[in-house]
């Protein structure tokens, strides 16, 4: 199936205009090089939003955002629309609140979802088929993804452009929007302390920039904390706190983007991509690619490239 273009979203009643503008943001026109999306709102009521349910019937891609109203199911009609889509193949997603429409139309059962995490136990309690994970900021379960609240509703779009058309074009379009190219959906929602603003996290914004540019180089942990002047424990708590995550997860998942975009943007050999992303093998590579795309590095090349 080719990626998506057609892409809809369902507007509920009490939809902020923060869920209304992430997916008007990510699926606006973006200049050459990017996708043309055909972008519609949608919703039961129509008024200041123009377009029915009707809409919902053609959309590639089907959005649910968070509305003030989702603890009340959504209208039949409204649930018939979501229903029919996925029955029809197209992708259907929901971040924050909107996962509870989603669950309501039996579409999250036997499947891992999330939601904003203030909720997650409301949503776990109503619907037991459902296995909620609070801390996630989305959860990828093929034709069905589900995202975090507020802002991490970004995080799930630019997972699903980077799932279908590839790093190179996620990233072109997080550029434009001036927003970080790729956050892990393991990552966690919120973080319980906030960081300080001292100099301590300045080392830290500056030994995460030398990562990136010296991912070649083997970048152990106690290095990374050596740069930083903190010890490998402090080092790590303090990341941790600051990030979501953990060094080794984060240089992982940096190491991994770089490669998926040189396989898309580049002929290089992939055992030059493992050397330059930082792993000392083809092999290696291999197996930490198959692990998070399903499929080794020469596969996924083929599928946004001619490339051989």
């Amino acid at each position: 199936m080719p990626p998506f273009l057609n892409v809809a979203a369902y507007v509920p009643p009490g939809a902020g205009m923060l869920a209304v503008g992430v997916v008007t943001e990510v699926f606006a026109q973006h200049g050459v090089g990017l996708p043309d999306f055909d972008f519609a709102l949608c919703t039961d009521r129509p008024g200041p939003v123009p377009c029915g349910l009707d809409r919902l019937a053609s959309a590639d891609l089907l959005i649910a955002l968070p509305g003030t109203d989702f603890r009340t199911p959504p209208a039949p009609a409204v649930l018939d629309a979501l229903t029919a889509a996925h029955e029809r193949g197209s992708l259907v997603a929901a971040h924050c609140v909107g996962t509870f429409a989603l669950a309501a139309a039996g579409l999250l059962d036997g499947r891992r979802a999330t939601t904003h995490w203030r909720f997650a136990e409301l949503l776990a309690r109503r619907h037991p088929a459902v296995a909620v994970e609070p801390d996630a900021l989305y959860i990828d379960e093929g034709r069905v993804i589900t995202g975090a609240g507020a802002a991490a509703g970004f995080d799930m779009c630019l997972h699903l452009l980077r799932r279908e058309y590839g790093a190179a074009m996620a990233n072109g379009v997080a550029r434009d929007m001036v927003l970080p190219a790729h956050r892990d959906g393991g990552q966690a929602q919120y973080l319980a302390a906030p960081v300080p603003e001292d100099h301590q996290d300045e080392r830290l914004a500056e030994v995460l920039a030398w990562a990136r540019e010296h991912l070649h180089e083997p970048l152990p942990v106690a290095e990374l904390a050596r740069r930083a002047m903190m010890s490998k424990r402090s080092f790590a708590r303090r990341f941790t706190a600051a990030t979501g995550t953990t060094p080794h997860a984060w240089l992982r998942g940096l190491r991994l983007s770089r490669a998926e975009e040189l396989l898309e943007t580049t002929d290089l050999p992939v055992e030059e991509i493992a050397r330059r992303v930082g792993y000392g093998s083809a092999a290696v590579l291999r197996e930490q690619f198959v692990r998070r795309r399903g499929v080794p590095p020469r596969s996924y090349r083929r599928s946004f490239t001619n490339a051989p």
